[in-house]
This record gives structure tokens, C-alpha cells and sequence, in this order.
């Protein structure tokens, strides 16, 4: 089965700062890959370089079958860039919820705006994900009126309602209260088993320990260490692994 996202010989810079160092990956369909690591070894930049919220320096991002070079400034790369974004959606630390908006309103904003579907369809579809995500009851709340928690879960359902090939969490329960943690990531479980391709940066070892088909270690901009869970856990093969799991244990 072919890769549906494949990274070749990524580096990204910001000026001077080489953040990227050369990084080849490859997901497979279906597959729930965990990236952990200390705090600035690239994870975040990673993410974002998959869906060019950051534009890689050098390198070859592909998500499922698009294959995009970096540093072209082509019209025809602006396309690949937009078409590589309706391929991939993005749940942040933050909620990003407007908050003029009623919670159906932000996910029906999306596929109307950038798919171009008709109000009544993206409702529907609007629908579904709220009911997936256990917050059709808050359709028509504003955002300043339910808990963190549930704007995050919201911004779940945002990101189903453009059905994406994969899925892409950047420390999703960072900004919440500890009590607020569990329901956010008991629905992000729900869609693993659904089947959803999805990377996800966390801190959440438990999370990653019982969900993650894979895990990646990264330290420095560089990959070190990949692999099943329990085998990471238990028996880590490069020190600065084990030094980073026995910091969050």
C-alpha cells in the first residue's frame, strides 16, 4: 500500500535557525502516528510544514498522491499548496473559533468558503461532525459560551466537516485545564477507530501509549527514534529518548 504522506529530505530555516534537518517520513493509510519530544525539537514545524502554513526550505512534501517541492513560486504551486490543504486539516493548540459565529456557523464556514458547498449540504454535514464529537445540543451557542473543552472539540468538528485524508494535531489539549483534557482526547480515540489518518503532536504519553499505531521521537530538528509503542516505551534505543520519557513520566 502506497503512503498516503510522504516526507523526503525535509529542511525548513528561519533565517539563520536550521529548525528542520533533512526529515524523511512516510504514514500510511489509516495509520495514527504520535511525534513526541522536548519542546522546540521541530515537532510543531513539522506539522505545519505538512499543509505549508510554514513554506519548507528544502524537501518534497506528498499527501495522497500530491507531491509538492519546496521553494517554487509558481501560480501552479499555489494551486498544489491549496489543493494539499482540502487533503489535510488542522486542529491547533488554540480553538481559532470566531467568535461572532455560533458554533454551527465555524463549521459550516469551511466547506462553504473554500469547497464552495451549498449552505443547506454543509449543514448537514455540519451536523454529523457536532453529533460525532457529542455537541450537536451547542449548535446555535457562541463560542465565549461553552468550556474549553468544547471549543476544542468543535474545532474537531471543523476539521471532519472538510473530510480530510489526514488529520493533523499540534498539542491539542495544551491550552486546556487538566479536567477538560480527558473529553477531548476520548473523542480524538473515536477517530482513530473510525479509521482517520492522523499525526499528532502531544505531550499526552497515555494518549500516545494506548493510541498510536507509531510513535516518533524527535530531538533537535532530526528524527531519532521511531516505533510501536510498547517498544519505545519500554525499552528505548537512543538515550536522549529515554531521558525525554523519564522527564514525563
Amino acid at each position: 500500500m502506497a503512503p498516503i504522506v510522504r516526507i523526503t529530505d525535509l529542511h525548513k530555516y528561519f533565517d539563520r535557525l536550521h529548525v528542520l534537518k533533512g526529515l524523511n517520513l512516510e504514514v500510511q493509510p489509516q495509520e495514527v502516528v504520535c511525534i513526541i519530544g522536548r519542546s522546540g525539537s521541530g515537532k510543531s514545524t513539522l506539522l505545519r510544514c505538512i499543509n505549508f502554513l510554514e513554506e519548507p526550505s528544502l524537501g518534497t512534501i506528498e499527501v495522497d498522491g500530491l507531491s509538492i517541492p519546496a521553494g517554487e513560486k509558481s501560480r501552479e504551486h499555489r494551486r498544489h499548496i491549496h489543493d494539499i490543504r482540502l487533503r489535510t486539516s488542522m486542529v491547533f493548540q488554540e480553538f481559532n473559533l470566531f467568535p461572532h459565529m455560533t458554533v454551527l456557523e465555524n463549521v459550516i464556514e469551511g466547506p462553504m468558503t473554500v469547497k464552495g458547498m451549498k449552505r443547506e449540504e454543509a449543514i448537514k454535514i455540519a451536523e454529523m461532525g457536532l453529533e460525532r464529537v457529542g455537541l450537536l445540543i451547542k449548535r446555535d451557542e457562541y463560542p465565549n459560551r461553552i468550556s474549553g473543552g468544547q471549543k476544542q472539540r468543535v474545532a474537531i468538528a471543523r476539521a471532519l466537516a472538510m473530510d480530510p485524508k489526514v488529520m493533523l494535531f499540534d498539542e491539542p489539549t495544551s491550552a486546556l485545564d487538566p479536567e477538560l483534557i480527558g473529553e477531548v482526547l476520548m473523542v480524538m480515540r473515536r477517530v482513530a477507530m473510525d479509521g482517520m489518518t492522523m499525526l499528532v503532536v502531544t505531550h499526552e504519553m497515555v494518549f500516545a501509549r494506548e493510541v498510536a499505531d507509531r510513535i516518533i521521537v524527535m530531538d533537535d530538528g532530526e528524527i531519532i527514534e521511531q516505533g510501536p509503542p510498547e517498544q519505545l516505551f519500554t525499552s528505548p534505543q537512543d538515550p536522549r529518548t529515554e531521558v525525554f520519557l523519564d522527564r514525563v513520566r
